[in-house]
This record gives structure tokens, sequence and C-alpha cells, in this order.
């Protein structure tokens, strides 16, 4: 399934997936660190990814499953659903994300976008009509994007091996662990009609599926190291704020100007 990493949100976990997670479960929540020398890129690869025996078949069958499922079912969505109603999909499946963000904001330390994440529960569940409209947005305050595997790589938890999960797709070992515990928090788990709970759970895997279609033009070569690499990259870039290290790896390079 496409790199959940380059969504803002992502599918709460079932609970089978900590029983699976207990079949791989390894001390391994080390940072990888690339060795030097000719074969440098090969073993970064083997540190970040271990278990690609196991992954790249995982892959295959979610990759299978994707294409002729999930893809033209969130194509099909698309078509037929008109674009205010899926905005409107996509901020009341955002607004339900937002006691997340703001946990995991304080956990952080980060008190005042905490602050900005309450704001945006209270008007967009209020003035914004049980979140199906992003006022807040309009008013400054923007969404946050925070889970708990962002919190324990905040106070120095390393993400551990790579893992890509039957249905749900990438992870790492870290998340993988941490979106089982949020499956737990989800507030759609307190709907006690099983029918209309798993209507309104596949709603939201159409609603995330449908939010990709434009990224799969970006996928080129091979797709599994190519996802795998970007759920990294940007793994790393939510845990580190948006701070990331320069790996031109020489001091020819000056320091970029983001302003231009």
């Amino acid at each position: 399934m496409l790199v959940l990493s380059l969504m803002r949100r992502q599918v709460v976990a079932p609970l089978w997936l900590s029983l699976s997670l207990s079949l791989l479960a390894l001390p391994v929540f080390a940072e990888a660190v690339p060795a030097e020398g000719e074969f440098a890129a090969e073993a970064h690869e083997h540190n970040v990814d271990p278990w690609e025996w196991f992954n790249r078949p995982v892959y295959k069958f979610n990759d299978f499953l994707d294409r002729w499922f999930m893809r033209p079912v969130a194509k099909g969505y698309e078509t037929v659903t008109p674009d205010p109603v899926e905005r409107c999909v996509s901020n009341f499946f955002g607004n339900l994300r937002e006691p997340l963000n703001l946990v995991n904001n304080l956990l952080q330390g980060k008190w005042l976008a905490s602050a900005s994440d309450g704001g945006r529960l209270v008007i967009n569940t209020t003035v914004g009509v049980a979140g199906l409209f992003d006022v807040a947005r309009h008013w400054g305050l923007e969404r946050s994007d925070e889970d708990l595997g962002q919190t324990l790589g905040h106070w120095g938890v390393g993400p551990g091996p790579y893992l890509v999960v039957p249905l749900l797709g990438p992870r790492t070992l870290r998340d993988a662990g941490t979106g089982a515990v949020e499956g737990f928090a989800d507030p759609l788990t307190a709907i006690d009609h099983v029918r209309t709970r798993n209507q309104i759970i596949g709603l939201r895997v159409i609603d995330l599926r449908a939010s990709l279609l434009a990224a799969d033009e970006l996928v080129t070569g091979d797709r599994y190291t190519f996802l795998r690499d970007a759920y990294l990259q940007r793994r790393e870039f939510l845990v580190n704020d948006g701070v990331v290290e320069d790996d031109f790896g020489s001091d020819d390079f000056e320091e970029w100007d983001t302003e231009q």
C-alpha cells in the first residue's frame, strides 16, 4: 500500500497488530549508523532494513491489494464525491485526531502547539460543525501532526528496524508498537454499533487512500526501496520538527537560505 509516511494521518492499528509484532520483537531500539567505505550504502540499508526478507513479500501482498482493490475504490470515491464533500470528510477525520495531537504535544513539552491543538478542537467541533469545516485554520491555528511514535523519538527512543505490516504498510518497530497503543484511544472504537463503526472506519481508510492518489506518480525505480526511504525520511522529519541533518557530506556547500 502506498507509503503512509506521505500522509498527514495514519490508519489506527487493529488489536491483532500487537500479536503480529510479538513474533518479531527484538531488542533493537538503537539508531542505525552508516558504515564508511565502499559498502557504506549496503551497510546502512542493512541497518535500517534488516528484515527485508520479511518486508518485501508483505509489501508485495499489500501492493497487490492496493492495486486491485484500494486504489480503484479510492478513484471511484474521488470521481463521484464532490470536492467540498471530500474536504468535509477529511476535516472530520482530522478533527478526531486533535486530542491525540494535543496529548503528544503536551508530552513533548510543546505548550504553544498543544494550546493551538486545544483551540482547534473546540473551534472546529463547535463553529466548524463537528469538524466538517476547518474554521480554526482561517483563524491562524494550523493543524499539528503528532503521534506517540514522535513523542518517543523526541525523548531519544530510536526507531528500530523498518517494518512492513500486513494491510497497514510501512512502519518502524517503534511506530508499529505505538500505533497499536493509539488504537485503543481511537474515538471511533466508542461506537457500540459494529456495522456503523466499521462503515465509518472504512470511509476513513478510503478518504486516506484518495488523498494519496496524486502521489502515485512520484514513485520511481524500485517501489519498495523508494517507499521505504520516503517513509523513513518523513518520520525523521516529523520527529525532529523539520530539522534534518545535512546529507551532502561536504564543507563546500553553504547553508541553504529557505527564504529564497
